[in-house]
Parts: structure tokens; C-alpha cells; sequence
């Protein structure tokens, strides 16, 4: 086998939430088990969980065990439908608390062998393994692989799929290959059949708007993209992505992992069960509001940020989507500041409309080392929505 000349691996775990509960409900492996929803729902006498079929609202499947998404349900999909393909699923409400624990639990795991690790989520990393694996060889790949994966198993008790290859891009098309518990390596020999048979939307990169496109034009797999004139490609997509979905059908990608960034922003949003209206709702509206601005304030302090630009977002029943944005004078990662600061912003749209959706991010964020001790910013009291 030809050598990687580089040696990116992606670590995704495996239906991660799912797989946490299973933890948790030892004796539900096997069955169908969806997780998503945001209250329990009563079960009927002699069932501990409810089914799908329970489900009345409009929650939306978090993730899903293997058995569950064999009968056609998959993250994203909302509950009620999923009801519909499986009545007979479990469901079973997220607990994003024990998810964080076990995702940090994983990554520093993964650091104790592999320290060039990209974070990418709660449940998927990049790791850039050449200097462990020097010559370049497969074999070596999964060997490191394997390593990986029984640490992961031994620290959490969960599963992960590593796809190894000689960039990013072809890294977590692997990783997805030989799911669950799979390792996949893949190297520039390998495109034509391990690749190109896959079809164009599998590539991270192409969203649903450009798959329907890449089909309309007779284009479904990576080996027809791979082969189409890229003129053609930048005639249809524009000169920038024409030349990327170019590239990307031939694993051309030469982006390195990134150990360290820094983020932009940081921000909560919450889906409610129901519309809620801004006068008649109002105790409802406010309690969702100031648990958001708690709990972002809690993720500010856990990463170490602080931040002067406050956000809201709102998105009304008709899906009409409104942004607004208040900049303080010095930087706060105190809750009750933000709250504040997000209820301004809240004055400044027409609260006329029932609500589906509420959001609040903190952005221009600075550590509190970088920031003078006279320049923080004094916490008032929360204000409610007027």
C-alpha cells in the first residue's frame, strides 16, 4: 500500500447520546431508542419508557441508537413523524450535562496518545497522527487507531469509528464508512473504490441545496463530480466553489488540524414545545429567557471568555427570524448582565407575534487576563421582557 503522507484521523463517537443513555439503561441495548424531546411524557401502566407514538409536539430527534435508525428515523427529524416510521422507538429526553462530561471525558483520553487534536463538537475530533505514525503505513494507521478506540472504550465505556487518511476531508468521509466501532483507512490509491462509488452529498461540504443541484445535473456520486470539466463545475456554482467541489471529489484538501482557535462567540438557543406569546406567556417567556442567559453565562466561565456584545434572536410563529445586537461598554460574563442586556434588545422588535424560538450569544469575547480590573462590568438586576 502506497504511504499517507500525512496521517489525519477523525474520531467520531458512536450515536454518542444514545450511547451515553444506554450507560444509563443497560437493558434497553438492542431496541430502538430515540433521543430528543424536552419533558418526559407518562407511559402507560407497566412501561418505564414512553413510545414515539406517545409523542404529541413538535421536539425533534436528538440522535439515535443503530436499531432505531434502521426503521428510518435519524437526527433532525421530527418526533412526530418518527412516530410515524417507528411507534414502537423508545424515547428518552437529552441530558446534554451528562453528554458534556462524557465528551470531555473522551477528548482528554484521546490527548493522553494523540495531543494534536482539532475539537469539532461535543462527539467528533480531528487528530493529526503522522508524527506517531512516521513511515506513513495503513498498518500503522490502525494500529493507532485501535489504540484509540480500546481507550475511549475503557475510559467511557462507549464506542468510537476512526477514519484515517491523508487530509481532513477524506479523513471524516471514513469515519462514517464502517460504523459503528469501525476504523476505515483510506489512501489516495483507494479513491476510485472506496470513494468515488459514495454518492457527491456525503462529501462535508455540500449541503442538500447543492446535492439537488449536482443531481438536476447528472451528477450524483463523487466519481461523477470528480469527473465533471471544472469550467462546467464554475459555470453552474460560481468560480470559488466550482473549483472546491473540484478538488474535493479528487480528497484534495491541505487545511491542517487546528489544536488552538479562538471563537467568535458563544451562544444558547432553545425550540419551545409550544408557541409562546410575549404578554400572555410573559412568566414562561422570562423563565426560559433568564435559564438561557444562565447557562451561557455558565459556558462563558467553563471556556474562559468574556464578552461585550450581547445578541438576541428571536423566530416568530410565522418563521420570520429577527436578530438584535447591544454592545456594552466593558466586557461580562456575569448572567444577570446578559440577561439585561438581551432583554434591551428584546424591546427594540415588535413583540406582536407568538414566539417559536429564543436565542441569546455573547460575542467580541476577550479572556479576563486580557481585560483591566477597573474594565469589568458591574451586574444590575435581571429585567424581565416589558
Amino acid at each position: 500500500m502506497p504511504p499517507l503522507p500525512r496521517s489525519i484521523a477523525h474520531l467520531d463517537m458512536d450515536a454518542f447520546f444514545a450511547s451515553v443513555e444506554l450507560l444509563r439503561y443497560p437493558h434497553l441495548r438492542g431496541q430502538p431508542v430515540v433521543v430528543g424531546g424536552r419533558r418526559a411524557l407518562a407511559t402507560t401502566a407497566g412501561q418505564a419508557f414512553p413510545c414515539l407514538h406517545d409523542y404529541v409536539g413538535r421536539g425533534v430527534i436528538t440522535t439515535a441508537t443503530y436499531e432505531a435508525r434502521a426503521l428510518g428515523v435519524h437526527s433532525g427529524m421530527g418526533l412526530m413523524k418518527a412516530g410515524q416510521l417507528a411507534p414502537d422507538a423508545l424515547l428518552l429526553p437529552a441530558d446534554f450535562e451528562a453528554y458534556r462530561h462524557y465528551s470531555r471525558l473522551f477528548k482528554a483520553t484521546v490527548r493522553e496518545i494523540a495531543p494534536h487534536l482539532e475539537d469539532r463538537g461535543i462527539d467528533e475530533i480531528y487528530l493529526d497522527l503522522t508524527a506517531l505514525n512516521p513511515d506513513g503505513t495503513p498498518d500503522g494507521a490502525r494500529r493507532i487507531a485501535r489504540q484509540l478506540q480500546h481507550a475511549v472504550l475503557e475510559a467511557t465505556g462507549l464506542s468510537c469509528s476512526v477514519g484515517v487518511a491523508p487530509n481532513k476531508l477524506l479523513a471524516k468521509l471514513c469515519s462514517d464508512l464502517d460504523k459503528p466501532a469501525g476504523i476505515t483507512v483510506v489512501t489516495a490509491a483507494d479513491l476510485p473504490a472506496r470513494i468515488w462509488p459514495l454518492p457527491a452529498r456525503r462529501i462535508n461540504g455540500i449541503g442538500p441545496k447543492a446535492a439537488a443541484r449536482l443531481e438536476t445535473l447528472g451528477i450524483a456520486s463523487i466519481g461523477e463530480l470528480a469527473a465533471a470539466d471544472p469550467a462546467w463545475l464554475q459555470e453552474h456554482f460560481g468560480e470559488r466553489y466550482g473549483i472546491w467541489l473540484h478538488r474535493a471529489a479528487h480528497g484534495d484538501d491541505e487545511r491542517p488540524v487546528v489544536t488552538e482557535s479562538e471563537p467568535k462567540s458563544v451562544s444558547r438557543e432553545t425550540t419551545f414545545e409550544r408557541d409562546l406569546h410575549p404578554r400572555t406567556d410573559k412568566a414562561d417567556l422570562s423563565e426560559h429567557f433568564t435559564r438561557l442567559c444562565e447557562q451561557l453565562a455558565a459556558d462563558l466561565a467553563r471556556k474562559g471568555y468574556l464578552g461585550k456584545t450581547i445578541g438576541l434572536k428571536l423566530r416568530f410563529d410565522n418563521f420570520h427570524t429577527v436578530t438584535r445586537d447591544q454592545t456594552l461598554a466593558t466586557p461580562t460574563g456575569d448572567a444577570a448582565t446578559i440577561r439585561r442586556a438581551a432583554g434591551e434588545c428584546a424591546r427594540r422588535v415588535p413583540l406582536d407575534r407568538r414566539i417559536r424560538l429564543l436565542g441569546v450569544r455573547v460575542s467580541g469575547l476577550v479572556r479576563p487576563g486580557d481585560v483591566p480590573p477597573h474594565a469589568t462590568h458591574t451586574p444590575t438586576q435581571a429585567e424581565l421582557f416589558a
